[in-house]
């Protein structure tokens, strides 16, 4: 019976860098297509793990086949693994001291790691309609403000944002789509849309992540989203928190938008006023709020429940 392996790869577009801990092993390259990575795959030991960083949708493939196949698979940050590779003295960096430099780590910390799960491909494509419209949105705003007050360009700017607008409502309408093919993920969208401020757009990521993550716990979703804060103490010393900012970027500053709408309803006003009360900045207020968002959302999604505005009045006492 072949010893199971802790193998690391650098992904490529056009062929990826496979290394192992155990030294015996020669580093190879194997095509990124799905025919040369199957016939890798099949010469792995059962049991065996294998790390490698997100790049873009390159290393999906390798994921999905990997995780198929039985494996045990991590996809790290790259910014995790290069801090670890600073942490270890490492200071090359090839696509061989890469793949090299994962399976390390995977070799010492896999214990600590979340192993990868698989979207559906529901869930791929609506992950990545969200990505691409806020791409889109920042794009409008990025023209509005080149383009603002210059002389001659005013219906020039006024029609590539009527066409950016038009490619958004096309990408809405289709995230609508997607979500009424599955019953269960129309259901759990309805339910968060109960949370106020958490509109359409909210809702879904929240559904898509939700769904797809099993968080043990409301801790772990705002861990994940980055809205924990970040402790720095020292003896006597008392550091200022700061937010993780772990995690995607995009849901996070979508819950931020939830609270900035929140924040002005009847049902969060006094909530937000009431941080201000104690000298909280705006931002910060707003921060709580989006994390009791956070885990109001992960508690509805996994009781089955809808939200309680009562229940609100309890950080007040």
């Amino acid at each position: 019976m072949q010893t199971p392996l802790n193998i690391g790869v650098d992904v490529a577009k056009d062929a990826v860098v496979v290394a192992c801990a155990n030294r015996s092993f020669a580093t190879q390259t194997v095509p990124n297509q799905r025919t040369a990575l199957l016939a890798w795959l099949h010469t792995v030991p059962t049991g065996s793990r294998i790390g490698l960083e997100a790049t873009g949708g390159y290393h999906e493939q390798l994921a999905d086949l990997a995780q198929a196949s039985g494996l045990t698979v991590f996809v790290l940050n790259p910014r995790d693994t290069r801090h670890y590779a600073r942490a270890i003295g490492r200071r090359a960096k090839t696509d061989r001291v890469d793949a090299a430099l994962i399976a390390r780590l995977i070799a010492h910390e896999h214990m600590h790691l979340r192993p990868y799960v698989p979207p559906t491909p529901a869930q791929r494509q609506t992950d990545r309609l969200l990505k691409r419209r806020a791409k889109l949105t920042t794009v409008k705003t990025t023209l509005t403000l080149t383009l603002r007050g210059v002389p001659g360009f005013g219906a020039d700017l006024k029609d590539l944002l009527a066409r950016l607008d038009a490619v958004i409502t096309n990408i809405d309408q289709t995230l609508v789509n997607l979500m009424a093919q599955s019953p269960r993920r129309q259901e759990t969208l309805r339910r968060l849309q109960t949370i106020v401020g958490v509109g359409p757009l909210v809702g879904m990521s929240l559904a898509n992540t939700l769904g797809r993550i099993p968080f043990r716990c409301a801790d772990a979703f705002v861990a994940y989203v980055g809205y924990d804060p970040k402790p720095k103490d020292s003896g006597q010393k008392c550091g200022r928190r700061r937010l993780s900012k772990r995690g995607p970027a995009e849901l996070r500053r979508l819950l931020f938008n939830a609270a900035m709408s929140a924040a002005k309803t009847t049902t969060w006003k006094p909530l937000y006023d009431a941080y201000r009360q104690r000298g909280l900045a705006t931002t910060a207020a707003l921060v709580i709020i989006a994390r009791k968002i956070a885990r109001t959302a992960w508690s509805i999604h996994h009781h089955g429940t809808v939200f309680v505005p009562e229940r609100l009045n309890r950080c007040l006492t």
